[in-house]
């Protein structure tokens, strides 16, 4: 089917219903029980923006009773992005989502998955049109703009693997972990004497849980702070009590923010995870109480 700068409904087959027309009732579904997110979902053979599905950030914020952050944004990375050009031969790319960390909703990961699918077997004649699609139907789903890119394949794959800059702090092989079954910000302090130090920590075990599935969410996480100097062995133990914690990866993030910025009171805090891939999907979450500039958007080795 060509792409040539028609109405969304050019591409939906006779008998099927306008994406425009569906597309309100299912973002009106806003239980997690309503999501594809741990049932069978077949998607669909044609570009179908109904199937995303998006979630009340201020419902899941609710829980938290936390200071919130004053900037920050949800990094997508989609390594699965394909669809016909104008004379059916499939095309491949990467795509890039940045989601305002401000937007009332968020999409369901595996509603996005199903709805990239939905773009393979369609044909489209400019790449930047695949990309207008993206950002209206993400932006819509979102209820703000969100930042779309289309990434070429070759540059894309070229880019190199890196762990996020800073200092490591998990080496330190004297500590000792007791099991826990919940989170422990009371593991979070300053040390003593606390004087005020610029520096960017790094760990690679943060792992949490899918709320839905219970499947483990792995990440390398970097927090970047000026301040009074936060104890490291209190900030490890912080990170690996989460082991157990189930929750989505922008919620995760905004608690590691809060918790520490309540308890360690730093002047500036950015707080920025990156989750390993999953179903050609991943999710890079940072939060700040200033403006960091640029974020690096370099992979780490397990993306």
């Amino acid at each position: 089917m060509k792409e040539t700068g028609e109405s969304a409904n050019a591409l939906i087959p006779r008998g099927r219903m306008a994406p425009h027309s569906l597309h309100g009732i299912l973002m009106d579904r806003t239980s997690l029980a309503d999501s594809p997110l741990g049932h069978r979902a077949p998607g669909s053979e044609h570009y179908d923006p109904t199937l995303l599905f998006a979630i009340e950030r201020a419902r899941a914020r609710d829980s938290l009773d936390l200071p919130q952050a004053t900037h920050g944004a949800d990094i997508w990375n989609a390594y699965e992005l394909s669809w016909l050009d104008k004379k059916g031969k499939p095309v491949v790319a990467m795509g890039r989502f940045t989601v305002p960390m401000d937007s009332p909703k968020l999409v369901e990961s595996k509603s996005l998955k199903l709805y990239l699918n939905s773009f393979n077997e369609e044909s489209f004649e400019y790449a930047d049109i695949v990309r207008q699609r993206i950002h209206t139907d993400l932006s819509r789903a979102c209820g703000t703009s969100v930042h779309v890119e289309i990434l070429s394949v070759r540059p894309a794959f070229e880019l190199a693997c890196a762990p996020l800059g800073g200092t490591c702090i998990d080496g330190q092989d004297d500590l000792s972990f007791e099991p826990v079954l919940a989170p422990r910000p009371d593991y979070l302090k300053t040390t003593q004497p606390a004087p005020f130090v610029q520096e960017t920590l790094v760990s690679e075990l943060l792992k949490s849980n899918c709320p839905v599935t219970g499947q483990p969410d792995w990440a390398s996480v970097q927090i970047r702070y000026a301040g009074p100097r936060i104890d490291r062995a209190g900030l490890l133990r912080y990170i690996v009590s989460l082991r157990r914690h189930q929750e989505f990866h922008e919620l995760c993030v905004e608690k590691i923010y809060g918790e520490i910025l309540r308890r360690c009171a730093p002047g500036q805090l950015l707080v920025y995870a990156r989750y390993t891939r999953r179903g050609g999907l991943d999710i890079n979450p940072w939060r700040a109480n200033y403006d960091p500039g640029e974020i690096s958007q370099t992979r780490t080795l397990r993306q």
